[in-house]
């Protein structure tokens, strides 16, 4: 049962960081802004399912996928952790990750649903997980992670009163820090796939 609950935390904790539903809970409100309150409850749907589609996509056939385009594992994580470095720095000196241009409910398919809720930092993750843990653990943290976004996302408004914009772009800021230091990891971790780094012996 440790090993389990130690899987569990190593698996939950890495997705909850890119996932971030903290850090992307501000262009959820600002898409929602002005709609009723069935719309913006469309577009919070819309987004976790995306999210999670993709995710469960590239969970069950990534390693597939990329064999098909002839890209190892490694390299996926160099790129990914590579494009999330990119981003965290962007969010750390500009406090967005991207513009949000589509102010209706398919802004919750792109950007929300996906890139930055399951995107290229998330895919990798779960592609790196997978590979580290079994199947059904990394499955079973995904899927409470989407669970746990889904309901941010709901609570959104109740969020915000109750910490602040300050309190939140605060947490937002030490998850873009996070999410940097999980960059520089997948980046040294897809150089030892390829080869190319070995830290093993240290």
């Amino acid at each position: 049962m440790n090993d389990w609950l130690q899987g569990f935390i190593l698996t939950f904790v890495p997705l909850f960081i890119v996932i971030d539903p903290l850090g992307n809970l501000p262009l959820v409100i600002a898409v929602s802004e002005g709609m009723t309150r069935q719309q913006r409850r469309k577009t919070i749907h819309l987004a976790a399912l995306t999210a999670a589609t993709v995710g469960l996509i590239f969970l069950f056939f990534g390693r597939f996928i990329l064999a098909v385009l002839d890209i190892s594992v490694g390299s996926f994580a160099i790129a990914g952790g590579i494009i999330l470095l990119v981003l965290s720095v962007n969010f750390m000196f500009t406090g967005r990750v991207t513009e949000v241009t589509r102010e209706d409910v398919m802004a919750a398919v792109v950007p929300i649903g996906t890139p930055l809720t399951v995107g290229p930092a998330t895919i990798t993750t779960l592609l790196l997980l997978s590979a580290q843990f079994s199947l059904y653990l990394v499955l079973v943290s995904f899927t409470l992670n989407i669970i746990i976004t889904w309901a941010i996302f709901m609570l959104g408004n109740q969020i915000v009163a109750l910490i602040g914009q300050g309190g939140l772009k605060a947490i937002s800021r030490v998850f873009s820090l996070l999410l940097a230091a999980i960059a520089v990891s997948m980046i040294i971790r897809g150089l030892e796939l390829i080869g190319i780094l070995s830290l093993g012996a240290q």
